[in-house]
Parts: structure tokens; sequence; C-alpha cells
């Protein structure tokens, strides 16, 4: 820092910028306490020398943040720790732990139901949890309220449907409207009722197309379901 008074940070992520002066216990510590001894230096050096952060959101579009995230791509840093303790890999591996302990906790106990519809991906994999940009559920659904709720529903078999008052309450009618089918199933209004056929594919099971048959038939299990 030879030659250097005056140090600006400019960031769209001011809370990462706010951990680098947080001395408390924490896994980034060993990260916090070789930037502090480093600033330490720098602000011993010369009394006048000083550090600002400087917010501003990518939104905002400023015309510098194009030339300072050409600059970072192209300039090579060598990290001073293995990256086994990086602030990346914390993140990641603390995150991995999260999901690891909730896939485990989800398919042993009794959170997940006898009834869950269990969704496949385009590789035709089960579908699961994943923290990466809101996970694969949320990424087709989590714009629309209503469709959130309409896809909960049918998910986890929690709809005005004959299935469910027949488990609930039994004296209740629960044959399909559709007069073809004795009990009115999640299965039968997914690939059978004729009410519900505006949606051509019958890969249901996908995530993609059974979200795609919910926004087609907005009638199909909501509490207006007649």
């Amino acid at each position: 820092m030879t030659n250097v008074s005056k140090i600006i940070v400019i960031t769209d992520f001011i809370h990462v910028a706010k951990k680098i002066f947080n001395s408390e216990s924490h896994s980034f510590q060993i990260h916090t306490s070789a930037i502090l001894s480093e600033l330490q230096k720098f602000f011993n050096s010369n009394n006048a020398n000083s550090i600002e952060f400087w917010e501003c959101p990518s939104r905002i579009k400023w015309r510098f943040h194009h030339d300072v995230d050409k600059d970072s791509k192209s300039f090579t840093v060598t990290p001073i720790y293995p990256c086994k303790i990086s602030w990346d890999f914390c993140k990641k591996s603390n995150n991995n732990d999260i999901t690891k302990q909730w896939k485990m906790t989800f398919q042993v106990s009794e959170g997940k139901g006898n009834h869950f519809l269990d969704l496949l991906d385009d590789d035709l994999n089960s579908i699961e949890p994943s923290y990466i940009k809101g996970g694969l559920w949320l990424q087709l659904f989590g714009h629309s309220n209503s469709l959130c709720a309409h896809a909960t529903r049918a998910i986890s078999n929690h709809a005005p449907i004959g299935e469910y008052k027949l488990q609930f309450f039994p004296s209740l009618d629960f044959s399909c409207p559709c007069n073809n089918y004795p009990i009115e199933t999640r299965r039968h209004i997914l690939y059978e009722c004729k009410r519900f056929n505006e949606y051509w594919n019958l890969r249901r099971d996908m995530l993609k197309h059974f979200v795609m048959f919910l926004t087609a038939n907005l009638n199909a299990f909501t509490f207006n379901d007649n």
C-alpha cells in the first residue's frame, strides 16, 4: 500500500464488506484477522489514511461496473490461504450440510407425508432441494402466489378433492364430478379426468409439465373446483 492514502471500495454487496470488520467468532475469522492486520499497517503508516465503502447496486447500471467486472475477471489472484477455508467454500459447505440434513430429515420423518408428489427434472431424476437461485421449484411457480398455492396443494395432496375428503371427511361425497371415476384422486385429475384436458403432454410427473398443466387448468386443485 505504498503511496496510497485513501481506499474506496465500491460494491453491490455491502453486507459482505461488513464481515471484514466483524471480530466475533465465525467461520471467516481467519480471513478477518488477516485483513485487519493489513489495514492496521495501512492506518498506522499515516494518520490521514482512510478507507471508504460505497454501496452501488447493480440495478443502477453504473457505467464503470462493466469496466471493473472485466478487469476483475482478467486479474489472477494467488490465494493466501487454501481454498477449503475460503469464504465461498465455507458458505457452500455450510449450505450443502444444511441441504443434506434437510433431505435426510424430510425422507425419514412424517413431515413429507404419505401423499407427497415426487416430481422429476428434465433428466427424469427426482427433484431435490437446492439453495441455488431459489431451487428448481420456485423458479417455475414462485413468481405467482396463486400458482404457488395451487402447486403446493397438488404436491401435498391437501386439496379440496375427493381423495382428501375421503381421508378427513368420509361422510362427504368423494366421487369425481366427471361421473367416470368413483374417487376423485390426484392421479385421476392429472392423467384421466376429462374436465382437465387443456394440456397435451402426459409427462405430468415432470416438474415443468406439472406446472404447465396447472397453468392450463386453473380450476384443478382449487377451492372453486366444480
